[in-house]
C-alpha cells in the first residue's frame, strides 16, 4: 500500500489499490495521523473512488479528476469572497481552472474523434 504525505504531515493519504489498465490507481483513503492536541490517532476523512475503466465500457463507477478539481475551485472562490482572499489563492485558482481547461480540451478532442469514453487512444 503506497502512502502519500500531506503538506503539513498530519493527513495520511493511502493508495489502496493497484494501478489499472491506464496506469493509474483508483482508490484513495484519507485520515488524520494524530490529533495535534492529544497525539492520539483519530478517524477517517473519507475515501475517493475514481472511475475505473472507460465510461462507455464500464459505466460510471467513480469520480473523474475534474470532479475533485471543481471542489477545490469552489472552495477557493469562497475564500476569495471572504477574509481569506489573497494573491496566492487567486493564483492557485487560476492554475486549477487552467488544468480544467486542458482536461476539457482533451475530452472535446476525443469526442470529436469518436473515442471519448472508450479505451481507444
Amino acid at each position: 500500500m503506497r502512502k502519500i504525505v500531506s503538506l503539513d504531515g498530519n493527513i495520511r493519504i493511502q493508495v489502496t489499490d493497484e494501478p489499472g489498465e491506464g496506469g493509474a490507481c483508483h482508490e484513495y483513503y484519507m485520515g488524520r495521523v494524530t490529533d495535534p492536541n492529544t497525539g492520539s490517532p483519530v478517524g477517517e476523512f473519507g475515501a475517493v473512488h475514481f472511475q475505473n475503466g472507460p465510461v462507455k465500457e464500464k459505466g460510471v463507477n467513480g469520480c473523474q479528476n475534474e470532479d475533485l478539481l471543481l471542489i477545490v475551485v469552489d472552495r477557493l472562490q469562497d475564500f476569495q469572497k471572504g477574509k481569506f482572499a489573497c494573491r496566492e489563492n487567486a493564483l492557485a485558482l487560476t492554475k486549477i481552472q487552467e488544468a480544467l481547461h486542458w482536461l476539457e480540451a482533451r475530452t472535446k478532442e476525443r469526442t470529436e474523434r469518436g473515442v471519448e469514453g472508450t479505451s481507444m487512444r
